[in-house]
């Protein structure tokens, strides 16, 4: 009888995998190769979760960063439920009625805009965020001849041409300056509002084009977004707790190269090696990363320009913020020439924190082309928000407590011509086995997206 052949040592090892970032990108992508292979992930900075971060303000935990995810895009739901996160967990919005800092004065972003731009026309001049001329200017536009779209553009390009300028200033580029802290006329209109690209290529008038998208939404009766109770911070927690010891803190990737069919990786001056790595970083440190690895990759990924943002968080006595509007919270035009871009009435937009010791809000600062206030002292920086916040929303009394979270370079700039140079990124890299390549930098933000990113990285390692 002869003996069963041992089983060559590769054959039995797991596939090994370094992933770099520590972000929510490179954690969802390591949960999901855990039970498969064996996953290491590397986090530069002392703690984990990029610009998902919570904190503690007066009696409450707060978002300083992502402070919810798209619900009406399963992936996020689907990493957050996996995670454990039930229905008591989940916060659906209790407002989405939106004012904007227009004309001297608050007042109603107009029902019925999609990314800002109008479908309703009625709901636009009952709103007065527009003036009377700028308000005929973009009534012209269901009478317009179609032109027909070649290439990208620019949002302000694009929506201009139909609608006037001062629809842009007024309503486009404060919703566009929310999310991306970039300007209308360099973001791409295909990769920062595809619904508008679509209808611009499919109808001849964009209002109509867009009302369509606007009734098929309205008819799906989900919440359009989600957050969690005590804080986005917990789906980090759950993720670090599940992979436990595969994560490593202060752990910065210096270098990478390939040799002899596996990664050889310089971690904070020591050598390691894995048979695939994942990078989960920002563009320019993917891009330093692969210098000498994929040249054509890196010089992309380097021309991806980024903005620096910051969030103050503040609370006020109730009695206070009493004569604060309704609705979630508000959008300033550039036009209007203010140092906050945008604030978020906490209390007010999310139910389970309607009835905490103090009034809660955050104010979000800083443009790709102005981080002017992100230089100041971090009281001198919250005693200006403050003054700001409180003559628009008639706040009384000053903050009692506050917050100053700078997040440097981390918007991403999807700027005109962004899908094809994702497109070359991603051709280049096909020349590099065993290299995968995500993060905000090419694939959308938010954690909707980059839940989504992560499935796609973790197939990928798993040769998928």
């Amino acid at each position: 009888m002869s003996a069963t052949p041992a089983t060559p040592a590769a054959a039995r090892r797991r596939t090994r995998v370094a992933v770099v970032g520590g972000g929510i990108t490179g954690l969802a992508t390591a949960w999901h190769l855990r039970d498969e292979m064996d996953v290491t992930v590397f986090e530069a900075d002392g703690r984990l979760g990029g610009e998902v971060h919570t904190i503690h303000l007066g009696d409450a935990p707060l978002d300083v960063g992502a402070d919810a995810f798209l619900a009406r895009h399963p992936e996020g739901e689907r990493l957050v439920r996996a995670l454990g996160f039930g229905d008591d967990d989940l916060v659906a919005p209790a407002s989405g009625q939106v004012h904007v800092w227009a004309r001297g004065r608050l007042r109603p972003l107009p029902a019925g805009t999609v990314f800002g731009v109008p479908t309703d026309l009625r709901a636009l001049a009952r709103s007065g965020v527009l003036s009377p001329a700028a308000l005929a200017r973009a009534a012209m536009e269901p009478l317009l001849p179609r032109r027909r779209v070649v290439g990208d553009r620019s949002v302000a390009d694009l929506v201009g041409e139909r609608f006037g300028p001062a629809v842009v200033d007024a309503l486009v580029e404060p919703l566009l300056g929310g999310v991306y802290a970039g300007r209308a006329d360099r973001l791409s209109t295909q990769a920062t509002v595809p619904p508008v690209w679509a209808a611009a290529r499919e109808h001849r008038s964009l209002q109509r084009g867009l009302h369509e998208h606007r009734v098929k939404a309205a008819a799906d009766a989900r919440p359009v977004f989600l957050t969690v109770r005590g804080g986005m911070s917990r789906v980090i927690g759950r993720l670090r707790d599940d992979l436990a010891d595969r994560v490593h803190v202060d752990r910065p990737v210096q270098a990478l190269q390939r040799a002899e069919d596996v990664w050889h990786l310089d971690v904070a001056g020591r050598e390691v090696t894995f048979d695939r790595v994942v990078l989960a970083v920002p563009p320019a440190v993917a891009a330093r990363l692969l210098v000498g690895v994929c040249d054509d990759a890196a010089r992309e990924l380097a021309g991806i320009p980024s903005a620096s943002v910051g969030v103050v968080a503040l609370a006020y006595d109730h009695a206070d913020a009493a004569d604060v509007p309704g609705g979630s919270g508000l959008l300033v035009p550039r036009s209007e020439g203010r140092l906050i871009k945008a604030a978020t009435w906490t209390s007010r937009k999310w139910p389970h924190h309607a009835d905490r010791e103090r009034f809660l809000l955050r104010a979000s600062v800083g443009r790709v082309d102005d981080a002017s206030g992100l230089d100041l002292a971090d009281d001198e920086l919250a005693a200006r928000v403050d003054a700001e916040v409180r003559e628009a929303a008639g706040i009384r009394g000053r903050a009692r407590a506050w917050h100053v979270q700078r997040w440097r370079d981390a918007l991403p700039q999807y700027d005109i011509g962004h899908r094809a140079r994702v497109e070359r990124i991603r051709h280049a890299l096909e020349a590099v086995p065993g290299l995968h390549v995500g993060g905000a930098g090419l694939d959308g933000l938010g954690i909707a997206a980059r839940a989504k990113d992560a499935e796609r990285l973790a197939a990928e390692a798993r040769g998928e």
